[in-house]
């Protein structure tokens, strides 16, 4: 237990633990204090300078998430001197961010806006002093005019996923974030996971918008449009219409899609117990036929693209099983057609992800042309709310069938180690020949970053391990190559929880949010009727009527993928500008 000292916040006494910031302290005893670039476990470099508060002895104004408490010390948050120092730090925030508040893509969760409310400003006079950059475009959009340099962005990039995308370029007023060599995004091995744009504070980074493609395809008479939504989706857009994080929407979200005039609404918890299926065969397979081991999953894309890139030798072990929301794009732009005697190229599919990094995947080659559009959460609430639906006033209605069943296991996709749990239940039987009640498979849940454990199946251990965020994986797969990690089924997701707290999830994504979202998750599991994917009464009629058998020839063609080697960035950014620039142009 640490030591603890007495010191003094606006006069009044607090015993506080030795060592923590005055930021913590002031937390503790209930006072706010308004900060821009601080974010707990990520950006603690005092880089903005909003938190200024004063200290009795202190020559200059300290700021409060760097300056750690003392024996003693009195702390003052509200002095005339500390309100207009924080006034002058806005400002020159504001000189060096371009305003285009009603057209900016992040809206409500812009803390440029919300810090102008904490230090009660009146009136901004600011000489403009940012530069025109030209905006890089792409899964993640970039704009330098609105960055502030808080460097939250490069410490995501380099702490949660290990990759250092984007880093800090000059010094000093000439300073900027940016790729490498201000490379665009396209060309670095930047995964689109998102995990930047969610804690960027202002609309320097924000996703590709692809909600005016939607909106003219729902108007276009000869389009037949189709919508399915994640298993994340469904407790996390509540939250954008005022609902505690985590509760649960489906009816609602069903019926608003409705409104907003999609002719189908199916759900990609379908395509889930779909890859279930898929991948349990796959797992069985490489396990009788001793091939390549340990299997990787493959449902997300960031983390796909990250083996690619990064891993390149271990490309085999990915699992070739597409995505759920992939499978699920391929059943309908093939059967579809044939179940509502539809002609294929009058059906527009669209998905609500997550995920920013689903906008990436359906451009590969063996995906392209399943899925049209992909809209984050907050895409299709901001779609929800321009038709003027109000979401929590609608009735409840229930999804499309054939591709809108599906199972307990399906819902779990979302949170890390539910996919590790889904594939199991499956598993389990299908190489036991048993059947099993107790289906919770607890110790691959949790949000530890990673997680370890040894399941028995009669003569048989099967030894697997979870990842979240990419640093962890990084980990895991480090131990694999160096022999010092055995086990023969790996779950990995790119984002910090899985799906949950995805890059296109409601800002912000809290320790506390992400744990509401993944008992929702859980809990709707429970209560599901059936639990394990095999035993959806849909996906043994899309086996029978068009399949045939799991891992048959025709199921492969339509629901599993091929990998290719990326660039070895290390090597390229060894290299001259000049060689650089002719390397990226050949991908």
């Amino acid at each position: 237990m640490k030591k603890l000292v007495d010191i003094k916040i606006n006069g009044k006494s607090y015993l506080m633990p030795e060592g923590i910031t005055i930021l913590e302290a002031c937390k503790r005893a209930g006072i706010h204090i308004p900060t821009l670039c601080y974010l707990e476990g990520i950006t603690e470099g005092g880089h903005c300078g909003i938190c200024v508060v004063e200290v009795k002895g202190a020559r200059n104004l300290q700021r409060a998430c760097i300056t750690k408490i003392k024996e003693g010390m009195e702390i003052y948050t509200d002095t005339p001197l500390v309100r207009k120092a924080r006034k002058t730090i806005y400002e020159l925030t504001l000189a060096n961010h371009k305003s285009t508040c009603p057209a900016c893509q992040k809206e409500e969760p812009c803390e440029i806006r919300k810090i102008a409310k904490n230090i009660g400003l009146s009136e901004v006079e600011v000489e403009l002093l940012f530069k025109e950059h030209e905006k890089d475009r792409s899964i993640i959009n970039r704009d330098q005019t609105k960055c502030i340099e808080c460097r939250r962005c490069v410490n995501t990039c380099e702490k949660i996923q290990g990759i250092n995308t984007l880093i800090v370029d000059g010094k000093g007023f000439n300073s900027r974030i940016s790729p490498p060599y201000n490379l665009p995004l396209k060309n670095t091995p930047c995964v689109f996971c998102g995990q930047c744009v969610v804690r960027c504070p202002t609309g320097a980074l924000t996703e590709k918008d692809d909600t005016e493609k939607v909106l003219d395809a729902l108007q276009d008479p000869n389009k037949y449009v189709v919508v399915s939504f994640a298993p994340a989706v469904r407790a996390s857009i509540g939250e954008l219409f005022g609902l505690p994080p985590g509760t649960l929407v489906i009816g609602k979200l069903v019926a608003a899609l409705r409104k907003l005039g999609f002719d189908k609404v199916f759900d990609v918890n379908y395509g889930a117990d779909l890859t279930i299926v898929e991948e349990a065969n796959e797992l069985i397979e490489r396990i009788k036929f001793r091939k390549t081991l340990p299997m990787f999953t493959s449902c997300c894309p960031a983390w796909v693209k990250f083996v690619e890139e990064f891993y390149p030798e271990m490309i085999p072990n990915l699992s070739t099983c597409k995505s759920p929301q992939a499978m699920l794009g391929a059943v309908i732009k093939n059967f579809l057609p044939e179940l509502e005697n539809i002609p294929k190229d009058k059906i527009v599919h669209v998905t609500i992800m997550p995920c920013t990094a689903k906008k990436y995947e359906i451009l590969r080659p063996d995906i392209m042309g399943d899925i049209d559009y992909v809209l984050t959460v907050r895409e299709l609430a901001k779609m929800i709310k321009i038709a003027g639906i109000d979401l929590l006033s609608l009735e409840d209605e229930e999804e499309d069938i054939p591709f809108g069943e599906y199972s307990g296991a399906a819902a779990i996709f979302g949170v890390t180690g539910g996919v590790m749990e889904a594939a199991l239940r499956t598993a389990v039987e299908w190489l036991t020949g048993e059947t099993f009640s107790n289906l919770d498979f607890v110790p691959v849940r949790g949000m530890k970053n990673i997680r370890i454990a040894e399941i028995d199946i009669k003569d048989l251990k099967l030894k697997v391990a979870v990842a979240h965020t990419l640093k962890a994986a990084q980990e895991v797969l480090e131990k694999i190559k160096n022999k010092e990690l055995d086990i023969q089924f790996l779950e990995v997701m790119a984002c910090p929880g899985g799906c949950i707290g995805g890059g296109g999830q409601p800002i912000p994504t809290t320790e506390e949010i992400l744990r509401k979202r993944a008992e929702a998750l859980y809990t709707l599991d429970k209560n599901k009727e059936i639990r394990k994917s095999h035993e959806n009464p849909f996906i043994k009629f899309l086996y029978e009527k068009f399949l045939g058998n799991y891992g048959s020839e025709k199921a492969h063609k339509l629901l599993h993928a091929k990998y290719s080697h990326k660039p070895n960035w290390d090597d390229i950014f060894n290299k001259s500008y000049e060689e650089i620039c002719k390397e990226v142009l050949k991908y």
